[in-house]
């Protein structure tokens, strides 16, 4: 995937150099859905760096003035035309506006480069952020699985069920909002 910039973002494919910042943020993954991913040690880090350099469709968000990673994004082709998207933020850049920025510019270049018909999300029924953040980029909720996957165990060792949204938006409803902004 071609870097994408905006505003006060770059998207880009992960660098090695990248493995302090995505260490800061997978060593305390916010969410259940992200708990597999967590990170233990800088070294882990590196790896992962190393790995995500090879994925077009795993993009680090860096802020543009500071060259500090702050998030990714990332993007997962289903045929023949849709893609579920996701995002990762260090909590401590919140509240900001960049996770709007960021998605919105993934948006954007799915479905103009890449000419994405639909774009679809997953997200818990208790990470509020993501459900806002969701709302934010106009996509409508489609429905909610009950007890559809499980990230992490209850104390007694059994699966965790997590209730998940899915959210939506269509080329066209994109670019309809797009004209109205």
């Amino acid at each position: 995937m071609a870097k994408i910039t905006t505003e006060r973002l770059i998207l880009r494919n992960f660098q090695e150099k990248d493995a302090e910042d995505l260490f800061d943020y997978l060593s305390k993954p916010s969410v259940n859905c992200f708990s597999k991913e967590k990170i233990n040690t800088l070294e882990e880090a590196i790896s992962e760096t190393k790995k995500r350099s090879k994925d077009e469709f795993q993009l680090a968000i860096e802020l543009s003035q500071e060259n500090k990673v702050i998030g990714h994004v990332f993007a997962d082709f289903k045929k023949p035309d849709t893609y579920a998207v996701g995002w990762q933020f260090n909590e401590t850049y919140g509240g900001k506006g960049y996770a709007t920025e960021a998605a919105s510019a993934l948006f954007n270049y799915l479905f103009d480069q890449e000419d994405a018909r639909r774009i679809y999300a997953y997200v818990e029924d208790d990470n509020f952020p993501s459900q806002k953040l969701c709302e934010r980029l106009g996509m409508r909720k489609e429905g909610c699985f009950q007890e559809f996957i499980s990230f992490v165990n209850h104390a007694d060792g059994t699966p965790k069920y997590e209730n998940t949204y899915q959210y939506a938006i269509l080329k066209k409803e994109w670019a309809l909002q797009q004209r109205n902004q």
